[in-house]
């Protein structure tokens, strides 16, 4: 399907710079550019791929000065990257949509269909499940009983969904997902040897939520493990029993969430975070990279890096210096040897 620049410039509502019949049939890299390819330039640190780029169009945003000629028609708008991704986006529902059961689907007599559903090679729906309109179910996928899926909502090949766990419109969980698996909940008795503590709830997600591969979400011990609308976790993430994560809050991969931990609205977390149970972060808090969190964060949006963590700003400070330790220690045996030689001289 080919799209010429003056027509992709209407759509996002931009102008065009160059030739407005320059006509792109695919995406690419602006550092991988090719020719009959749709490229954008949002981080200032990409900009000297522009100038050698291949990409028959390029989208900019609209205050983008070039420092010399692009050969590329460039497309400015207000906002590059958030532009690109809308394209992206309308390309993805332009594709065929799946529909229809598979004859190998297994499919208990009590379960609810939507309209328009697709149930791929495998996959299972138990007892009360409940499947809303226009979702995609993918292949050996599993779905426990009384489960409920909001419309919309795809899960692609291998994820598994216990029983009760309720899925609000328009997620989507990429493979090996699991939800309501069973929460870390063991007592030691005197001897100290552990016995399981039922886990009695379940876990609710609302709308728009995407959850990456490998991700699990343990279903509370009791009451629900709840992830809010517009949730965004990457994959090999783990989220604990009865952990609460606010509205549009989004966490990198490989972080751990212990239980009962409440998280704020508008979130965002680095790759490898660790969060202590029972504790709270407030709304709008970006935690770095590898961060330690062993107590409650109450400020709102404030920055914290470090194990255990503290403000950004304090923690650059105190990292000037322990960097340099090993130095110090040297100096600092330099002048004990220099004292020491005084004393001894007096």
């Amino acid at each position: 399907m080919n799209f010429n620049a003056k027509i992709i410039a209407e759509y996002l509502g931009g102008t065009v710079d160059g030739d407005p019949d320059a006509s792109v049939h695919d995406v690419s890299r602006i550092e991988e550019g090719r020719p009959g390819t749709l490229s954008f330039l949002a981080n200032p640190k990409y900009e000297k791929y522009i100038y050698d780029s291949a990409s028959s169009v390029i989208i900019v945003n609209k205050d983008f000065k070039p420092e010399r000629a692009v050969k590329a028609s460039l497309i400015r708008v207000e906002n590059a990257y958030e532009s690109f991704a809308a394209l992206l986006n309308l390309y993805e529902q332009s594709k065929p949509r799946k529909k229809g059961i598979s004859k190998l689907a297994s499919i208990d007599e009590t379960a609810t269909l939507g309209d328009q559903l697709y149930l791929g090679d495998f996959s299972i729906l138990s007892a009360g499940a409940k499947i809303g309109d226009n979702v995609l179910i993918y292949p050996q996928v599993f779905v426990g009983e009384n489960v409920v899926i909001g419309n919309n909502s795809i899960l692609y090949p291998g994820v598994k969904i216990y029983h009760d766990c309720i899925i609000g419109e328009n997620c989507i969980f990429h493979s090996g997902v699991v939800i309501g698996g069973d929460g870390f909940g063991f007592v030691p008795d005197q001897e100290n040897v552990y016995s399981k503590v039922p886990q009695l709830g379940n876990v609710i997600i609302e709308d728009n939520v995407e959850i990456g591969a490998n991700t699990t979400v343990d279903r509370a011990t009791m009451g629900s493990t709840i992830l809010r609308s517009g949730v965004k976790l990457d994959n090999l993430i783990m989220v604990a029993h009865n952990v609460e994560i606010g509205k549009n809050t989004v966490i990198a991969g490989q972080t751990g969430i212990a239980g009962s931990t409440k998280i704020g609205e508008n979130c965002l977390f680095g790759g490898q975070v660790g969060l202590a149970g029972h504790i709270r972060i407030a709304n709008g808090v970006k935690i770095g990279a590898q961060a330690g969190i062993g107590s409650n964060v109450k400020k709102e949006a404030t920055v914290i890096m470090g194990s255990p963590a503290f403000d950004m700003t304090a923690f650059y400070k105190s990292y000037a210096v322990f960097r340099n330790l090993p130095e110090l220690r040297k100096q600092l045996y330099t002048l004990e040897n220099e004292v020491r030689e005084l004393k001894d001289k007096s």
